[in-house]
């Protein structure tokens, strides 16, 4: 294609200026990644919405908030140190309400928003049909594109895959059950039930670890990719234009649809989910009165602050 070609093409219609939408702040990509606890590469990679380009910023979701936490039955008290399992429990908790949740094994089947979550694969597919279109009615800019932003989703998804934490989770318990209450922001409470390692599975340790030199370099490649893409897409036909809009659209509206129905969080290897409706308290202190006389303890609500100790009573506030 000539010089002239290109230079007729550039900033004539509105249209000229749709490859700003895939720069898009929308963290839709992103909490995908953050409420699976990962990413499928031949899935996800075909899902092509705006803000693809900052699916690495997943742990920031939750703000930096890192939750008091105690053992209901041990009175240990420490802080939830995954940043995808704060982001579940602030979305799903609600002021002056307590929210019970369990942890169980990924193998449990959770019926909970299944048929809405099936919308996630018709983004794969939207982009299979509108690059087949785009193929077979010759503009190959607007093709081109679209394969550049596939390019871009593999560099983060194989990015984030390596670096999805397996690692240290504290020690085995095998066969204990625990009970852990969750203090977040905004007078959030959240109870946690469960076997041990698999609550230790969900709240310790590292989600995502520090990404590699070589894996930062990769990242921002692929979001300069993405850039790129934008720009040249001004040479795409008006048509190409078109679908790729409609593309990014849809795609971000069955992502987001996805997100807002998925009622579980995956993270390695267990599944964790409310168990019924969330309850009401008048005051953090009836709450802590409550588990105290159901757990016959007195240590944890002490070390969290929930209430004040009496005077037999020692200990600092941890929390």
């Amino acid at each position: 294609m000539s010089t002239t070609g290109l230079q007729d093409r550039i900033i004539k219609t509105p249209l000229d200026l749709v490859g700003l939408i895939m720069l898009a702040d929308i963290d839709a990509v992103a909490r995908r990644t953050a409420y699976t606890g990962g990413t499928l590469l031949l899935g996800d990679a075909l899902v092509l919405c705006p803000g693809l380009h900052k699916q690495q910023d997943a742990p920031f979701l939750s703000k930096g908030e890192y939750p008091a936490c105690a053992a209901l039955t041990t009175g240990y008290v420490f802080r939830v140190e995954n940043e995808a399992t704060t982001l579940y429990l602030q979305r799903m908790s609600k002021s002056g309400h307590l929210t019970t949740m369990k942890v169980t094994s990924e193998s449990d089947v959770a019926p909970l928003g299944r048929p809405l979550i099936a919308v996630y694969p018709l983004a794969s597919g939207m982009t299979v049909g509108t690059l087949a279109f785009l193929c077979a009615y010759g503009d190959w800019w607007a093709a081109a594109v679209l394969s550049t932003l596939i390019l871009a989703r593999v560099a983060n998804i194989v990015t984030i895959r390596r670096r999805r934490s397996s690692g240290w989770h504290g020690q085995s318990e095998p066969g204990v059950q625990g009970d852990l209450l969750v203090l977040l922001s905004q007078d959030r409470w959240v109870r946690l039930r469960g076997a041990v390692d698999d609550l230790k599975a969900v709240t310790s340790g590292q989600w995502l670890r520090d990404p590699t030199p070589l894996e930062t370099v990769l990242t921002s490649t692929a979001t300069l990719v993405v850039y790129l893409a934008a720009i040249f897409l001004v040479c795409a036909t008006g048509a190409g234009k078109a679908y790729v809009l409609m593309l990014m659209i849809v795609s971000a509206g069955f992502v987001m649809t996805a997100n807002a129905n998925m009622k579980e969080l995956r993270m390695s290897g267990k599944l964790l989910r409310v168990e019924g409706p969330p309850k009401a308290y008048g005051r953090r202190l009836d709450l802590a009165n409550e588990l105290i006389l159901e757990t016959g303890s007195r240590d944890w609500a002490l070390r969290l602050g929930m209430v004040q100790a009496e005077k037999e009573e020692e200990g600092p506030v941890t929390m």
